[in-house]
């Protein structure tokens, strides 16, 4: 069985007139990367503020760690959870170094662990220059460090990546999956979902405040039985067996240009398309595309209504 370390029981929040969250539950795992995504106003942002004890709900319950969030013993809880904002702000005229000692003061964490911090977001060459000569890039890995500071048992990331190079974006999803080896549960928030397609245990799609479905990447794919795309190059050409082969299939869409065919079908349709397909001397590669995150998130914003939710099996 796995354990939720973080429970979101039916949870609103209205701003006057405006719904931002509607009846929103979820079950997040210890030890998982979770990830929230969603168009710009979907809720996300409200939605992690209230976890995080930064706004109250109108109604409904959030514990973690088996606490109510905002209850008297949160307090505790809150000193293992670290924190990155969307747009984060520093003192410009203090260092690296001086901004991590700061914030690990207030957070009661071990401050000889900063320069280490600094170490590990690639950021200890510039640990003593002013930050407001920092980059974006550098800023967002300073942001980072502080999120980490008294080795948080909890990591929640709005925009995690935001002005990191291709480099520097590879390095932080390997550092969270090393944080995730050690127990550390995760929750992201991001706008780039080619991104995070390979790195995030389970999603939770949001859509005008309502949670639409939660599941992994395959069990979204399997929910909404998208097309799949094969691309097949073939030795020479076979049109007339193909045509022969391809009646069986009437339900798939193809195109044939040359030696290459490009077949989409749907799920159900995979194996014995590719088992017919080998049946082909003429076959001399098959490339075989499943549907992209992005391909996901547009379907369900495109088929489901705000009152849907529904929850892939776990």
């Amino acid at each position: 069985m796995k354990k939720s370390i973080i429970e979101v029981n039916q949870v609103t929040k209205r701003y006057g007139e405006i719904l931002a969250v509607d009846k929103a539950n979820l079950s997040i795992y210890k030890g998982e990367i979770f990830s929230l995504i969603g168009h710009n106003g979907a809720g996300k942002s409200t939605l992690f503020k209230m976890m995080l004890g930064l706004l109250q709900p109108s109604s409904g319950g959030i514990r973690i760690q088996g606490k109510t969030v905002n209850g008297k013993q949160f307090r505790q809880v809150k000193r293992h959870i670290g924190y990155l904002p969307e747009n984060i702000v520093f003192y410009d005229h203090l260092s690296g170094l001086e901004t991590l000692r700061f914030l690990g003061a207030l957070k009661g964490a071990d401050l000889d662990s900063c320069g280490l911090l600094l170490d590990k977001v690639g950021l200890l060459k510039a640990a003593r220059r002013p930050v407001r000569g920092y980059s974006k890039g550098m800023r967002q890995r300073l942001g980072f460090a502080q999120a980490l500071l008294g080795d948080p048992d909890l990591l929640f990331l709005d925009e995690p990546t935001t002005g990191l190079d291709p480099a520097g974006i590879r390095e932080f999803y390997q550092f969270l999956n090393e944080l995730k080896e050690q127990g550390v549960t995760i929750i992201l928030s991001s706008h780039n979902l080619a991104q995070i397609q390979e790195q995030v245990d389970r999603i939770a799609l949001m859509k005008l405040g309502h949670i639409l479905t939660t599941g992994s990447v395959q069990e979204l794919r399997e929910q909404l039985d998208l097309p799949l795309h094969f691309q097949i190059s073939l030795r020479s050409a076979a049109e007339d067996s193909l045509h022969h082969l391809l009646a069986e299939f009437s339900d798939c869409k193809t195109h044939i240009t040359g030696k290459t065919i490009s077949i989409h079908c749907n799920r159900k349709q995979k194996m014995p398309l590719l088992a017919a397909l080998t049946t082909l001397d003429a076959v001399e590669d098959i490339a075989i595309q499943e549907p992209s995150l992005e391909d996901l998130f547009l379907g369900y914003v495109d088929e489901s209504s705000p009152s849907q939710q529904t929850t892939a099996p776990n």
